[in-house]
């Protein structure tokens, strides 16, 4: 046999041909034999039942009968020409409908011989009937694979309608096996094997398929999902080696003036507990000689900007030029006002470069970044264009790094010969299982508690019979002199959602908070820079009471004096946006409230995360609860749900065996790092053939 028979091209299985092999690399992406052994039921019916048709109920959804068709009959009763096939089990009758391929079924039905069909049970006027169903010859029936579980395989409209249906499938994987025993290699070692007494690779995948009883598909599942998780983890243990080993990094062997001047004089709190950890983290990261990948969380509010702003000091005391980049000018000019004002009379040069920066300050700016002039430059994507020339680029932090693209910042790495330290940091809380399916190439630290002062916000759910309430509470907390942001979900009137649009709230909240009386700013992503500025400074200065904005202000506005977050629509939001528009709010020493504005109705889900915000401020019970309702994949965001393609295993649902496959893939690596010994040369094998295609991309974390 072959050792690369499971690499053969999907055209020359029995029973494919040219045209049925077009239509399966483009519906389901199966191009060879392997493709389609991995293309993995997604559920099982029980088939060890059949039905009498007398025994039949309008319950039943799919049925299993034996029987004979006794007559073939065309009617043409409406505009649909259909083939009637009445199919009898001597005691009662069931008529068997086909719209589709009625001239081949016509002379493929052998009349008075005993057949099984099963399908899907219609009834219409106390008759019932089967469309289309799956229909073999009772003899061939009991010769072929007996098995109480039928796999079912997801389809798409145009394959059906080609006749590539279940049965076809089924029949297809079967073809693969009758010559596949000897190609199909064991994978782990045996230390694995033994220790989670799994079974052999061929028989995981064949009861995958063909299972006769429950406890063959739990272990072939269980076998299945260890492996693709091992698989997965190995490459980010070794992607993890090869950035230490390979890509060298700058060393800053000390803690100079600028860090304790600041750290001793300027700095007006002491750091939590968790805050000092992630530092001492990164300090262990630059005192070695390879490039630093960290990942920073830290919930809205647990300051990891202090924390950035420590590590820029660091690199400059080693003579050494820093970078912060954010994915919006309000976020970059925050960071900018914040840490240009903590660094006040220490003699570092901040600056900011985004894309309102004029021809004329460019030219300026980029002079004295080349001449290793700026201490700290912030900003946007501008930062990444090949015409920012840094001297001596040592550390780059990526603030809300899941906005930029990993082709965005490779560009970082292109900024030195030698690659700077990269600290990427999220506000966005990402369950422990993610982070290890997505991040598990990088350190990370987590900042889990918040600053002494910070008090919890309190959330409430109100509906719209309370509006009037809320806004006399509104004015309360005014009288008091706090601000208020009220957060809409669109920016145009949709016909389609009955959602609160900006517009038509900005014009009800000025009707109940009259000019004379009360300030609104307005802010939205339609309005030019320059006048989302405008409004921002006015609403920090205490000019206006009243912001009301979209989620433009979702990440990075801080004002410590706003105590009221008025979320409309919320039900319209996902738990992740909820989370950090109530995190604008609660900035100061004050007591601060989030108000979920919704209607009376809403979803079962939309009840879930509503009733989530208001029982939790915790981030990452949050993200947790986020994950189990949207999937993985969402959570990340399409650039990156890719990574989350399993075949089988799932990170919510397998968080467990994921646990112990990172576990093992870390001991095996540590134990045999470059996999020579003998019992790991099945593992390494997979390993490089997983590992074909290997560009620049797959070190950029």
């Amino acid at each position: 046999m072959k050792q690369n028979y499971l690499i053969t091209p999907i055209d020359y299985l029995k029973g494919v041909g040219p045209n049925r092999a077009d239509l399966l690399k483009s519906e389901l992406k199966v191009f060879t034999y392997k493709d389609l052994l991995y293309n993995f039921p997604f559920r099982y019916i029980d088939k060890t039942k059949y039905h009498k048709i007398s025994e039949l109920e309008n319950t039943n959804s799919y049925v299993q009968i034996i029987g004979k068709f006794i007559d073939l009959k065309y009617s043409s009763n409406s505009k649909f020409k259909r083939l009637i096939g009445i199919f009898s089990d001597e005691n009662d009758e069931i008529e068997i409908v086909w719209f589709k391929g009625t001239k081949w079924i016509e002379k493929s039905i052998q009349l008075n011989k005993k057949y099984v069909v099963y399908g899907k049970l219609n009834s219409f006027n106390n008759r019932f009937s089967i469309v289309h169903p799956e229909s073999e010859i009772l003899e061939k029936h009991n010769k072929s694979l007996k098995n109480s579980l039928l796999p079912i395989y997801s389809s798409t409209e145009l394959l059906s309608s080609k006749g590539i249906n279940n049965k076809l499938l089924r029949d297809l994987v079967y073809n693969i096996f009758e010559n596949s025993e000897k190609t199909i290699k064991e994978n782990l070692n045996r230390n694995l094997n033994e220790k989670y007494k799994l079974i052999p690779r061929y028989e995981a995948l064949f009861n995958i398929h063909f299972p006769k009883n429950q406890l063959q598909l739990s272990k072939a599942q269980f076998r299945l999902k260890y492996e693709e998780f091992f698989f997965i983890q190995l490459q980010f243990v070794f992607k993890y080696l090869i950035n230490k080993n390979k890509f060298k990094g700058f060393n800053f062997s000390k803690v100079g003036n600028f860090f304790n001047d600041f750290y001793n004089n300027n700095l007006e709190f002491e750091l939590t507990s968790a805050q000092k950890n992630v530092i001492r983290d990164i300090r262990k990261d630059f005192s070695t000689n390879a490039q630093m990948n960290r990942l920073l969380q830290g919930d809205v509010g647990s300051g990891k900007t202090i924390v950035a702003l420590l590590s820029c000091l660091i690199a400059i005391d080693n003579n050494y030029q820093t970078t912060i980049i954010a994915p919006t000018e309000i976020l970059a000019q925050q960071h900018y006002n914040s840490i240009k004002n903590s660094v006040e009379g220490l003699k570092i040069n901040v600056e900011i470069l985004t894309g309102s920066t004029t021809k004329k300050e460019r030219i300026n700016l980029f002079d004295n970044l080349k001449r290793g002039q700026i201490n700290i430059l912030i900003g946007t994507h501008a930062i990444l264009e090949d015409k920012v020339i840094f001297k001596n680029l040592g550390l780059a932090i990526i603030d809300e790094q899941h906005r930029f693209g990993v082709a965005q910042r490779s560009k970082l790495w292109k900024k030195n010969n030698t690659p700077p330290h990269i600290l990427v940091m999220t506000a966005t809380p990402i369950p422990r299982t993610l982070a290890m399916s997505v991040y598990g190439d990088l350190d990370i630290s987590i900042i889990d508690e918040l600053p002494p002062g910070r008090k919890l916000i309190k959330t409430v759910h109100r509906t719209d019979k309370n509006r009037l309430k809320v806004f006399r509470f509104l004015k309360d907390e005014i009288k008091k002199g706090r601000q208020i942001y009220i957060v809409y979900p669109l920016i145009e009137e949709s016909k389609k959602m009955d959602y609160k649009d900006l517009m038509d709230g900005y014009e009800s909240i000025t009707r109940e908070f009259p000019k004379e009386n009360y300030q609104i700013s307005i802010l939205h992503g339609k309005m030019k820079n320059e006048d989302k500025s405008y409004e921002m400074k006015r609403f920090k200065d205490g000019e206006t009471q009243i912001m009301v904005s979209t989620t433009v202000i979702e990440v990075g506005v801080n004002i410590p004096n706003a105590s009221v977050m008025v979320i409309e629509s919320a039900e319209r939001f996902g738990l992740s946006q909820l989370h950090q528009l109530r995190g604008r709010v609660g900035r100061g020493s004050e007591n601060s409230f989030c108000i979920l504005m919704s209607k009376y109705k809403i979803s079962n889900e939309a009840k879930i995360r509503i009733k989530t915000m208001c029982n939790t401020n915790d981030g990452f019970k949050i993200s947790e609860v986020d994950m189990n309702l949207r999937g993985p994949g969402n959570i990340l965001g399409t650039q990156q749900s890719g990574l989350l393609n399993f075949k089988i295993a799932d990170i919510i649902k397998d968080k467990d065996i994921l646990e112990l496959a990172r576990q093992d893939a870390k001991s095996l690596i540590t134990n045999d790092p470059q996999l020579r010994h003998t019992d790991n040369q099945e593992i390494k094998n997979e390993y490089i053939k997983l590992n074909k295609n290997s560009i620049l991309w797959k070190h950029i974390s």
